[in-house]
Order: structure tokens, then sequence, then C-alpha cells
């Protein structure tokens, strides 16, 4: 962009280019930073939905406690006591993780400066606005949040600031309180003795952190359960789904780094509000597994006309989306019967049934936030449906292609070109060239131009891992050329500089008007000084030939040097310098 032969004119125009490329960096910043902020409100809400899901479930065994009353019913009221009982284990557990989860966002808020005081709700200027109750989160209003772009203090908070790898303090007390509530859901759910049963069942999960796919993890689980002394003709899949739900693959590769922890993989420099985004959706998959346990043992004891007296609809599905991609909804009942499937409608996309008490509905994205609903209806044992409304919001985000040149515009032989390239709302970047190679770094991508043609292509694809769809989003079009000649050095002065004659060396290499970490060798050199008879030449940067010829040379001569210096592309070039001593 700056060279050494610029004018003035076109210096100012290139500093105005790289001002503006910063503000535009900036409002895509501030448009990621309200997306989290969006998405997390909706985790929010959806969290609320899961709460209520096994509280329903919970409140229908409690109820139907209450009207078992007389003789007949003591056999079922010490099952739905037990059940209960059950039930109240898992809640323990959950309510201990959700409030240590809480706590977590709190000190990351509370690390960054922010006001987490005081609680006051539906206040859209303070961030907290209700406590915690039981299982239910705290409720929280990101959009208050005024460093929503701090990265530093959630890796700090989450003892990943030095080590992505070996998160330390809250960061691995998360991971290990995850998977302690991982295996304590899965043993409460798998093991029990129901009253008036000669039966007994029983599963002590081990740790399954590290797997090649889902697939894989899916089949290890399902080896694990089917070798313990569960229930596996009523309990099987439900502790598969239990125990899949919550797990993470503990080592990861991220941008070629192997061996990177979960924690240090969702939290590496995340955005303030990505943390607590983050945060929010781990807790989403406890309360998900919490009523799924709920609805488990509900299932084993018979209440209402629907055995459950209470219909939750429940739609869940991505809250972002990139552009003209596909997604699918999942529209269900909170609890459903395998023989009695749900009627789904939506008032827009196409709706098909998988038969495992879902309605898909399938869509194509438009171009901005989209909202979306429809029904529910399931029939109860006389036949009669119940139908209940359901809505979901879909963020939308436009895929963008973006690629960097953080040294220059242009591409230069023989040079390490460092290239930056980002695909905006996808989860892998890949970067091919025309007329130039390329080699990934741990950054970026090294670019270095081929053959002697004058211009290159740079083109930057993403994919959406999860889906297998991938886009060409943005192809850019470089100037090649070779690398600017360098400067002559004597010493620290520059050409046309006075410089001392107690210097012995000589440089070739940019001023900083360049920004290109070039190095050049300086070959041999030649040096003339007025009055002299003959000039004095050596080889390499030492100049120690020259030192009679420059000691007789009387003060505020003009003493000139011819170099041949070779640099980094391996072209040698002849450069002069001429210094006052």
């Amino acid at each position: 962009m700056a060279g050494g032969k610029e004018t003035p004119r076109q210096k100012m125009i290139g500093m105005m280019y790289l001002v503006l490329t910063a503000l535009l960096a900036l409002n895509v910043s501030k448009s990621i930073l309200d997306a989290f902020v969006a998405i997390e409100e909706n985790i929010q809400k959806a969290n609320i939905v899961q709460v209520d899901r096994g509280d329903g479930f919970y409140g229908d065994v409690k109820e139907e406690i209450q009207a078992a009353k007389g003789p007949d019913n003591v056999a079922k009221k010490k099952k739905l006591e037990y059940v209960l009982g059950q039930m109240d284990k898992i809640d323990k557990e959950t309510i201990e993780m959700i409030e240590f989860i809480d706590k977590l966002k709190i000190e990351i808020l509370n690390t960054a400066g922010e006001n987490v005081a005081d609680y006051k709700d539906k206040e859209h200027t303070n961030i907290l606005w209700k406590k915690s109750v039981k299982a239910k989160p705290a409720r929280m209003w990101l959009a208050a949040v005024q460093g929503m772009d701090k990265y530093d203090e959630p890796m700090q908070v989450m003892g990943i600031a030095d080590d992505i790898k070996n998160p330390t303090g809250n960061g691995i007390e998360l991971w290990k309180k995850l998977n302690d509530y991982r295996s304590k859901i899965v043993e409460i759910a798998g093991t029990y003795k129901m009253p008036a049963s000669d039966k007994s069942f029983s599963i002590n999960p081990k740790a399954i952190n590290n797997f090649e796919s889902n697939a894989k993890l899916v089949d290890e689980v399902t080896k694990m359960v089917k070798g313990s002394k569960a229930n596996l003709k009523e309990d099987q899949q439900v502790l598969i789904d239990l125990y899949v739900g919550l797990t993470k693959l503990e080592k990861n590769e991220v941008h070629d780094m192997k061996d990177v922890h979960w924690i240090g993989m969702t939290f590496d420099h995340a955005p303030l509000v990505a943390g607590i985004a983050a945060l929010s959706s781990l807790q989403q998959d406890i309360l998900a597994a919490r009523a799924l346990a709920m609805a488990h043992y509900k299932s084993k004891v018979s209440t209402g006309e629907y055995s459950f007296n209470k219909i939750v609809p429940l739609a869940y599905g991505p809250v972002v989306a990139n552009s003209s991609e596909e997604v699918e909804l999942k529209v269900m009942m909170a609890a459903f019967d395998s023989d009695n499937q749900p009627k789904v409608t939506s008032n827009i996309g196409e709706i098909t049934y998988p038969g495992n008490g879902t309605g898909v509905v399938k869509i194509n994205t438009g171009g901005s936030t989209m909202e979306l609903s429809g029904t529910v209806s399931i029939k109860n044992k006389s036949g009669v449906p119940k139908t209940e409304k359901w809505n979901h919001t879909i963020v939308i985000m436009k895929p963008q292609g973006s690629i960097e040149l953080p040294e220059m515009n242009m591409l230069y032989r023989g040079y390490d070109n460092k290239v930056e390239a980002t695909a905006s709302g996808y989860d892998q970047t890949s970067l091919t060239g025309t007329g130039v190679s390329l080699s990934k770094t741990s950054t970026g991508w090294i670019a270095k131009p081929s053959g002697s043609g004058r211009e290159a292509y740079l083109t930057v694809s993403g994919k959406n891992t999860a889906t297998g769809q991938s886009a060409t989003l943005k192809k850019v079009k470089y100037r090649v050329s070779n690398l600017p000649d360098p400067e002559i050095y004597w010493g620290g002065a520059k050409n046309g500089e006075r410089a001392s004659k107690a210097e012995t060396k000589l440089f070739a290499k940019y001023g900083p008007e360049i920004p290109l970490n070039a190095n050049f060798t300086v070959k041999s050199w030649e040096c003339t000084v007025p009055g002299a008879s003959r000039p004095v030449m050596g080889t390499g940067n030492l100049i120690s030939a020259a030192s009679g010829l420059l000691r007789a040379a009387p003060a505020g001569s003009m003493v000139s040097f011819i170099c041949k210096v070779v640099g980094p592309d391996g072209i040698t070039r002849t450069r002069a310098g001429a210094f006052k001593i």
C-alpha cells in the first residue's frame, strides 16, 4: 500500500483506506455481538420452556399423589411417592449445576466491570432481571452489557488465559461438575427398585469423553448401557440419550492445534456475550436432560387423560442460520405416545413425520430474521384433539467472506505474504488461489506468487460441517510485483544522512515507510571518497578494509558505497548510498 516513492496524496489515500477498513470491521463486529445477544435471549426463553417441561412432569406426579386416596390406591400411591423421590434427586443435582453456572456468568460480568449489584425485572438498563428459582436459571438482559466484546475476562474466569489445552480454576471445575452431573443423572434414571416389585435395576456409568465421531460415541455408550444391569427393555434409549446429550468432546483440534480442551475451544477469545451464551446453552443441555429424566420417570406411572395432565408445545431448532440455507425445526409435545403422533401446522415450510413423536418443519431461510408459528395437536384417549400454538425465531446471519493482507495490498514474489481469510457464518474456512501457492499457518496462510504473471487470485470459501453445505463467498484479484528495492544504511544512518566514521557495517533494509519484514544481505561493496586515488572494495557487510581511506577523509566529505545485495526472493540488486561524514 505504501512505498518510498509515494506522493503525500497517495499516502493520505492509503491511510483513508485503512481507516475505512477498520470502520467496516467494527460494524461487522457489532452486528455479530448483537446476534449473540439475540441468541442468548432465545436460549434463555428456551431454558424457561425446558424448566416448565420438567416442572410439569413433576407436578403431574405430585397432583396424582394427592388424588390417590383410599385403600384401593395404597399401592399406586407408594409407587407415585417413590417416583417423586427419584425426581427430587434429579432436581437436587440439576439445581446445583444451574446455580454453579449462574455464578460463573455473574463472575464473568463482575470481572469485566459490569453492574451486577442488584436485580430489576424487565429494566432494560439493568443486566440482572430475576434471581434463579430452583432449576430455573437467573434471567438476564445482555443488551445492557457495556463491554460486549471483552474476551480477556471470560478467558480469565474460565481458567484458559494461559493455556487453552489445560484449563484451571472455574474451567476445570465446570468440566468436572458437568461429567459428574452426567454420571449422576444417568445413574438416577437407570437405578431403581419400584415398590411391590421383585426386580431392581442399576447402572454405574463410566467416563466417555474422547471419541472419533458422534456415531462412535453412540456406539460406545450403547455398549456401556447394554453391559450394565439397567432395565434395557424400558430404559435403554433414554439412558443413551441422556448420556450422549450431556457429553462434550474433551480434546479437540482447533486451527491445526491439537488437544485443545473443550473449555478452551468454547471460551478462547470468545466475546463476553458469546461466553455467557455458551454457558446458557450448557444450561439448556442440563435442563433438557432434567426434563427427559423427569418424563422418563413419569412414564412409569399413569397420570391424567394423556398419561400427563398438562400439554406443553415445544418447537426447537437452530436460532442462527445463513441466508438461503435449509434448516430444520422439531415441533413436539412435551411428552408423547408412540402410537399417537402429533399433527403439526406451520405458516411456512414442508412438514414430515419421522415417527418419534415430532413433526419436522423444513424451510429455506430468507435474508432476514424469520418468525415461524403454527399449531401442534394430539388426541387424548377418547380421540378428542388438543391443540396448542407454537412459535420460533431464527436469526439470519448473512454469509460474508473477507480476505486481509495485514502488511500490504499486493502480493510480492519470493516473499511470505501473510493472508488472513474468514468465512463468516460458517465454522470452517478454506482459501484457494490462482497464480499463487498457499500454505497453512496457525493464524492464516502464506501466499507466494508462482510464475511470471502480474496478477493472482485468492478465493475464500465456507463450509458448515454440521450440514455439509459449502459456498464460495469471495474472489479477489491481486497485483503481483517484485519486492521494492531496499535502502543502504551505514550503521544507523540512512542513504543521504550524516554518518559516523566509527561505524563498521553496512545494511540493506526497508525504512519505516515500507512495512515489510524482508531480510536483505550485503554481498559486496565498493567505497569511494572524493580526492582518493581509487575506490576500496570488500565482501560482506563489514567495511574494515576501507578504514584507512575513511580516516584520511576530511570532515564534511561525501562517502559513497555501491553495494550488491540479495533479498528473500533471490534477486541480486545494485544499490548505492551516499553519506556525509
